[in-house]
């Protein structure tokens, strides 16, 4: 007979919570679960361990006499109708989770190769002016309209921002789920970024689900974080004024370096209608609809019942995109997740014997030298 596993209810119902697992497919994987949580049946250790697996959590916890406590390893700034939200999923904790492995590691190479601290990290706070540090990001990262013009697409856009952002010294990755693991889809209702600020390895997460329009204005958002000198996790849209005060400065300066207020009073059309300018605006700055109706509305070129109008209008057409994560070439996919300069400082340290591969495999979730290599390459490395 095959010896079954005592395991509390309690924390069945709490790997099931953490992991936000869709419950049909729980009774369809585990149809035994009912009679487990109800005590009448206890699993197999094969079962628990399948069960442990699917619902993303550590087997050991699973034998604990309570759920552990799993506090927020940032400061969350998430609301939801202004109210916090309490229970982050364990595909967002698991994604932090390996960012911060990733700094610790890149910070650690940065301290061996005598690197300097980067200045403008904590170089502001939120008495600092507006338009003054969205001049100074936008000037950092040469994003110019002269620039920004000869970008086509908001995906050359979102490109050339991250190639500037990773120039100036910040990891950037970007993706919309957990790791490589396409069944762990990150959920941009849950959040659209987080900031690990640091004066060595500073880091941007951006949620790669939303659309590039988003993407762009998180990337915004959270570079302002980064000035702060303050890691957090957020999901303010552009469009709405947070609660928070940090949440509502960094919204601001984002808004400000994307669609400068001088600039947008000129290029706005008085003689066209409301949506035309909306759509040539958004083309030009190469930001979302949503940033351009917050924008009009705050510099008074457009009213409160106008802006509402028009905002119902246009946020079903900002709905996030289903898929997970960019298709493609897996190497090139890789690069965008983790970051170019992530990536080539982690290829070239453990090619020449300073990380272990074992370290470089888990950081960039692989388990193959030849792929290691093969990602090398890719970044423009030579790995022989």
């Amino acid at each position: 007979m095959t010896p079954r596993v005592t395991v509390s209810p309690q924390l069945l119902q709490w790997a099931c919570k953490r992991s936000q697992v869709d419950p049909n497919k729980l009774r369809k994987r585990f149809p035994k679960y009912p009679e487990w949580e109800s005590g009448t049946l206890k699993p197999t250790h094969k079962q628990l361990k399948d069960f442990a697996n699917f619902t993303h959590v550590p087997i050991w916890t699973l034998f604990l006499s309570k759920p552990p406590e799993e506090d927020m390893p940032i400061r969350d700034l998430r609301t939801m109708n202004d109210q916090v939200i309490e229970h982050p999923s364990s595909n967002l904790l698991d994604t932090i989770y390996l960012c911060l492995q990733r700094q610790a590691w890149y910070h650690d190479l940065i301290v061996r190769e005598g690197g300097e601290a980067i200045p403008f990290v904590g170089s502001a706070t939120i008495n600092s002016d507006v338009y003054a540090v969205a001049a100074e990001i936008r000037d950092r990262l040469d994003f110019n309209e002269e620039i920004r013009n000869k970008l086509t697409t908001w995906s050359d856009a979102l490109r050339y921002l991250v190639d500037q952002a990773e120039d100036s010294g910040i990891l950037v990755m970007n993706s919309g789920i957990v790791g490589n693991n396409t069944q762990r889809k990150l959920d941009p209702n849950e959040f659209r970024g987080f900031a690990l600020a640091d004066n060595l390895a500073p880091l941007i997460f951006i949620n790669g689900v939303d659309p590039k329009a988003a993407q762009i204005f998180t990337l915004s958002h959270e570079l302002a974080h980064i000035w702060l000198g303050n890691s957090s996790l957020s999901n303010a849209p552009p469009n709405l004024l947070p609660s928070d005060n940090t949440e509502r400065w960094c919204n601001h300066v984002a808004a400000e370096l994307l669609v400068p207020k001088e600039s947008l009073r000129y290029n706005y059309q008085h003689h066209s209608q409301v949506p035309e300018n909306i759509s040539n605006l958004s083309r030009h700055y190469k930001v979302s609809a949503l940033v351009i109706l917050r924008r009009l509305l705050d510099i008074g070129l457009l009213q409160r019942t106008e802006f509402m109008e028009h905002y119902r209008t246009e946020i079903s057409r900002n709905a996030p995109r289903k898929k997970g994560s960019a298709g493609g070439d897996f190497h090139a996919t890789l690069k965008t997740r983790v970051g170019k300069r992530f990536g080539s400082a982690l290829v070239a340290s453990t090619f020449s014997g300073d990380t272990s591969f074992t370290d470089a495999f888990h950081y960039l979730g692989i388990n193959k030298t030849s792929t290691l290599k093969t990602f090398g390459k890719n970044l423009g490395m030579r790995t022989e």
